[in-house]
């Protein structure tokens, strides 16, 4: 009870001392029918939010909040691989070596025109760059410690690495990396990493929303599953060999203590490890573990580690699936064998069961859908799973020695990798494989899991039926509020025409909405919400996306938003592009099956009332503009409904619309976020908008918008900037208009 205190407290002290305050009595007055007891619990509680509190200013402390805006140099120590950015580069976490700050985490990050080089995780880096501070959509390494952004303007390996125990423990992981892939085609390999080491950065992005989709994605990440697969294939070697009992415990635990970093030590691992190092503890010590203590040390030591590590999806789902299981697993598992299925089978069900079931509330909250097709799928993958594994860890242990001698056993585990691949394909392609879900805030959670646990609590106390049918009508009325998705979130009545100008950082999106039409031109940076920002907007169905041209910050959202909404027709400005995003949502778009077309100057694309007149570019084959700005091939297009006109400009400055067509507009989407553009006076000249909007980020290091174009834009009555106004919505009901901005 005291443990469970001070988890709680951990849990409320980042959010609020009067949050900890109230957790800590009612925790007390509910769980402790004696007054010293109940005190105790309290002070537990209080105690852990101290804890946290403390832990959370010496996270944070950072002497490069006093140096935005200069520009550092010096040597970097890489951390985990890079992954593609927002801007067509590559970004990743690193520990600054030397000068201000050192020993402090920076996200690095680099644009498409400066070279990342060929190095690993460990490996030393020279960097120069300007440091900024960490935008609204870094949340993911701010949890994992980063405190700025370094955007580079040079970055090189140095050849040196780290040394020490981290040192080592990276050239593990580079040799088990090597030996787990080895022999394998790059598909597999890639799938091998994943779910031996937790390592899914090669995956392809098809690839990787087929797991999600078929509801398999946590088979990417190194879990409890990856432990306890580990002890049963260890302790019969162990037996065998003739070793004792605590022999073979103690070194089990520290094969455990060994894998948890080698995998990463994400949250979901490190909860698993220190389970398992609990129950591993107490065979040692001769007495018998309890499953629900070992789960909240394992969220202690985690939380006291990260507070913020409760922020992280990861730790969320991975810490309620096992709740699920302890809970429900045992219950499932008896009905499932009371009705003759095979204890093999029924373990499966049940074990997969509860913890979809488990997990269900928190997959509708952060990714707004569930997947039909889990449980099919996790039954048909549990044979596969366990094979893969253990084939996986020899390779990865063998590897040790040399990655070629690993390629005999990984000539085995082709095989059921291939199938995983093949079913996560299979299930995500089914009819109703997934459908929107979606809950919009934590109250709706909250009321989900209360009516998801009334069942189990009703069969243990019947007597408070009444009170569990309350829970169960809360879940109901918040769900049925929420839309059977998210809370607060609406399409505009049929009679209103809105136009959003959406708030996703530095890059452009634009949604129009008017009679069950949906159109929405760009998505914004790969990593920016523009899901949550189509969620908001009550969005499911889009009739047309348009993406302007083949730049990350215009269609980097591009592949998600295809995943998660059905849409009728691609119109594609970055036709014949390379770019990381275009190939991905190419690939997504294809897989989908969704129409695609290139744009062509004066062809008409309707969507319900809507009207959306191409007046720039004109068709041509793409090896022609190969080597062009994409900023010169940008779709330039004019919105019309009824007598409503936009002029949609994406990056495309007046040098492009100087010798179009252009006549009055009602609202301007100012081109390329508010740029330097000469002859922007003269483009307003022709349009006379009344309203016109600038999409960019907050502490963009472009200087966007300028001063120049910021003084031609004072002849436009309404002026509306996303980084000051956030999502912007031009209302227009008969011949009104009405503006309204987040801000």
């Amino acid at each position: 009870m005291l443990l469970g205190g001070v988890v709680v407290g951990l849990l409320s002290g980042p959010v609020a001392p009067e949050v900890a305050c109230g957790a800590a009595i009612a925790l007390g007055v509910a769980t402790a029918p004696r007054p010293v007891l109940a005190l105790a619990v309290a002070a537990a509680v209080l105690s852990g939010a101290l804890l946290a509190h403390a832990r959370l200013q010496t996270l944070d402390r950072s002497v490069l909040h006093g140096a935005l805006g200069a520009t550092m140099r010096g040597r970097a120590t890489l951390l985990e691989p890079a992954r593609p950015s927002r801007r067509g580069g590559q970004s990743a976490r690193a520990r600054l070596e030397e000068g201000r700050g050192r020993g402090e985490q920076v996200l690095l990050r680099a644009g498409r025109r400066t070279g990342w080089p060929s190095v690993a995780v460990g490996d030393v880096l020279s960097v120069r760059g300007r440091l900024e501070s960490l935008g609204p959509h870094d949340d993911y390494q701010r949890r994992r410690g980063a405190h700025a952004v370094l955007v580079l303007h040079a970055v090189s390996g140095t050849g040196g690495h780290r040394g020490g125990l981290a040192g080592s423990l990276d050239r593990a992981r580079s040799r088990a990396e090597a030996g787990v892939a080895s022999g394998l085609a790059p598909p597999e390999g890639a799938l091998a990493r994943g779910m031996v080491l937790g390592e899914d950065e090669r995956l392809a992005e098809p690839v990787r929303e087929d797991f999600r989709a078929s509801g398999l994605s946590h088979l990417l990440a190194a879990s409890g599953q990856n432990v306890m697969l580990l002890g049963a294939l260890a302790l019969p070697v162990l037996t065998a060999l003739g070793l004792g009992l605590r022999q073979r415990l103690g070194i089990v635990l520290a094969l455990v203590a060994a894998y948890v970093p080698l995998a990463g030590a994400g949250p979901s691992i490190q909860r698993a490890g220190v389970m398992g190092a609990a129950g591993l503890t107490a065979g040692l010590a001769g007495r018998p573990a309890s499953r629900w203590y070992a789960l909240l040390l394992a969220a202690l030591v985690t939380l006291a580690l990260n507070p913020r590590a409760a922020g992280d999806p990861g730790w969320q789902l991975s810490f309620a699936a096992v709740i699920a299981i302890l809970a429900a697993g045992a219950r499932l598992r008896e009905g499932f064998t009371a009705r003759r299925l095979p204890g093999g089978v029924a373990d499966a069900l049940a074990l997969t069961l509860a913890a979809t079931i488990g997990t269900a509330p928190l997959i509708a909250f952060h990714f707004g859908r569930l997947s039909l097709a889990s449980l099919p799928a996790n039954l048909l993958a549990a044979p596969t799973v366990a094979p893969v594994m253990w084939l996986g860890m020899i390779s990865a242990a063998i590897g040790e020695l040399g990655a070629v001698l690993a390629a005999p056993v990984n000539a085995l585990n082709a095989y059921p990798l291939a199938f995983l691949e093949w079913l996560a394909h299979a299930a995500a392609r089914a009819p109703g494989a997934s459908v929107d879900v979606r809950l919009g805030s934590p109250l709706a959670v909250a009321a989900a899991y209360a009516a998801l646990a009334a069942p189990f609590a009703a069969r243990r106390r019947r007597h408070r039926l009444a009170l569990t049918a309350g829970c169960a009508a809360a879940g109901l009325a918040a769900f049925v509020v929420s839309g059977g998705g998210a809370a607060g979130s609406r399409a505009p009545p049929p009679g209103q025409l809105v136009m959003s100008f959406l708030d996703i950082g530095q890059g452009d999106a634009t949604l129009l909405q008017h009679r069950g039409a949906t159109v929405l031109v760009d998505t914004g940076p790969p990593d920016g919400p523009i899901l949550a920002r189509l969620q908001r907007a009550g969005v499911g169905r889009l009739d047309v996306l348009v993406v302007t041209h083949a730049q990350a910050d215009h269609e980097g959202g591009a592949a998600a938003v295809m995943a998660r909404h059905p849409v009728g027709l691609l119109v594609d400005g970055g036709a014949g592009a390379t770019t990381v995003e275009h190939r991905r949502l190419v690939a997504v778009a294809r897989q989908r099956g969704i129409r695609t077309v290139a744009p062509d100057a004066g062809e008409r694309i309707r969507a319900g009332p809507l009207e959306l007149d191409v007046l720039w570019p004109h068709a041509e084959p793409a090896e022609l503009h190969a080597a062009q700005d994409p900023n010169q091939r940008a779709i330039v297009a004019r919105v019309r409904d009824g007598p409503f006109t936009a002029m949609l400009t994406a990056d495309a400055e007046s040098d492009v619309t100087s010798s179009l067509d252009l006549s009055p507009v009602t609202v301007l989407k100012v081109a390329h976020h508010g740029s330097a553009d000469p002859g922007l006076s003269e483009e307003l000249t022709r349009l006379r908008p009344r309203v016109a909007v600038i999409e960019v980020g907050r502490h963009n290091s472009y200087g966007h918008p300028t001063s120049q174009a910021l003084a031609a834009l004072r002849a436009v009555p309404q002026l509306y900037r996303t980084d000051r106004d956030g999502t912007v919505r031009v209302t227009v009901e008969g011949s009104r208009l009405h503006v309204t901005s987040d801000h």
